[in-house]
């Protein structure tokens, strides 16, 4: 099994408020009048201090995401917290969740940076790509009703000039280049691993499948992503392969801590930031949807599957909005001393066996302390007793099975044939 850390990268200003109770706001639509470029500067270098912390505890991948327009979550580039840990850290997978390809116009200038990037970590790199929240769309002004055919073009031409010596013309729908010939290529041939992240998208799941890409759940409640798992699993079957733990992975928020009266004070905490719309994440706020869902960018199979996700299965309620007791009780957080923590996890993994599991930690109102004191704990106690689960469970990751997970099988047959596997 890969365990990686998460943190949203919140912003967090107790002058304003944007962060706490009195937080009654949009998160997409507050004005950025507020911003304060000097809080921006410390809590930048504080959450790269507490990525290269949570390498040193034992992690072994550290997730980025990128959101736009919104204070949620600072890392509007996750590229450039990418470089940066591209040379800072030493030992963990670098796994950006991803780059939202369609609001890229220029796919090869992205196809440079991650090969970049690939080199100068040693080989760390895991290309995680995502289509983007509406919001992305919007910031970039990238037409919603072409967000899905975007994402497909630019995937296929950034695997080919990974994988194709140039140079070669790209005449597409969406792209069109005359001259494509990088003088950069990825240290890891025939090019890094392909994750995909989401909240359950058929078409998502079933062409992750299609591609033998992990699919990786962001926080969403057990039995639907459950049910996500056998959908990739039903897809795969199709398509002539059997698909294991190494092709899903799950996001869920996991906060060890010195007393339990700390880890809830804590972890009250994943509450109390700006809200979050795309996952549960935050009940201050509002949905703004023309932004969280614009029109054309989600089919109505989608619309009708994520409509699961903020139902309560016991009430039959919808709310984007969860109480932390609500939350607990779906283990959509889990917090307490390690003692109380790891059984807890352990059902977690029982129930939805993935390869791979990212802890989300040090998010919403958490201070640098909370952070800090909960990654000891990490490393002492809870990966440790993860990795002995997954040996256990034999719960392994897309980088222990060497079957080709993470790599579409058309490329890896044509590396396998020029022996650059």
């Amino acid at each position: 099994m890969l365990i990686g850390h998460f943190t949203e990268l919140p912003w967090q200003d107790p002058k304003t408020g944007v962060m706490g109770t009195s937080a009654f706001i949009g998160g997409e639509t507050i004005s950025n009048k507020i911003y304060d470029p000097e809080i921006g500067a410390h809590l930048y270098n504080r959450y790269i201090d507490e990525k290269l912390y949570a390498e040193e505890v034992g992690f072994e991948g550290l997730m980025m995401n990128e959101h736009h327009g919104t204070p949620f979550c600072m890392q509007s580039v996750t590229n450039v917290l990418l470089t940066i840990l591209a040379r800072q850290s030493r030992t963990a997978k670098l796994i950006p969740l991803g780059n939202p390809l369609p609001i890229w116009d220029d796919p090869l200038w992205l196809a440079e940076h991650l090969a970049m990037v690939d080199m100068i970590s040693g080989g760390r790199l895991v290309s995680g790509i995502v289509r983007g929240a509406g919001s992305e769309s919007i910031a970039h002004n990238t037409a919603t009703v072409y967000n899905r055919e975007r994402f497909n073009e630019a995937h296929d031409f950034i695997v080919k000039t990974w994988t194709t010596p140039g140079p070669f013309r790209w005449e597409g729908k969406h792209y069109q280049f005359r001259y494509v010939n990088p003088w950069c290529l990825p240290l890891q041939r025939p090019h890094p691993q392909i994750w995909v992240p989401g909240i359950s998208s058929p078409e998502t799941v079933k062409w992750c499948a299609e591609h033998h890409y992990p699919y990786v759940l962001l926080a969403t409640q057990l039995e639907p992503t459950k049910e996500s798992f056998e959908l990739y699993r039903q897809h795969a079957a199709e398509v002539g392969y059997k698909s294991s733990t190494a092709n899903v992975g799950y996001m869920f928020k996991v906060h060890p801590d010195e007393t339990e009266e700390l880890a809830e004070e804590a972890g009250r905490k994943y509450l109390s930031g700006v809200f979050n719309p795309f996952i549960q994440q935050g009940n201050e706020s509002f949905v703004a949807p023309h932004i969280f869902s614009p029109p054309g960018y989600s089919s109505r199979a989608s619309v009708a599957r994520l409509q699961k996700f903020f139902v309560d299965r016991q009430t039959g309620k919808a709310s984007f909005a969860q109480t932390y007791e609500e939350e607990v009780r779906k283990f959509g957080i889990v917090a307490g001393t390690p003692k109380t923590v790891i059984p807890k996890v352990r059902y977690v993994l029982e129930y939805l066996r993935p390869g791979t599991v990212f802890l989300w930690d040090g998010d919403g109102a958490m201070t640098h302390d909370d952070q800090t004191r909960s990654l000891r704990l990490h490393g002492q106690e809870i990966i440790p007793a993860i990795k002995e689960m997954a040996k256990e469970l034999d719960l392994k990751s897309s980088f222990e099975t060497n079957d080709g997970t993470g790599i579409s099988p058309a490329v890896r047959a044509k590396a396998q044939a020029e022996d650059k596997v």
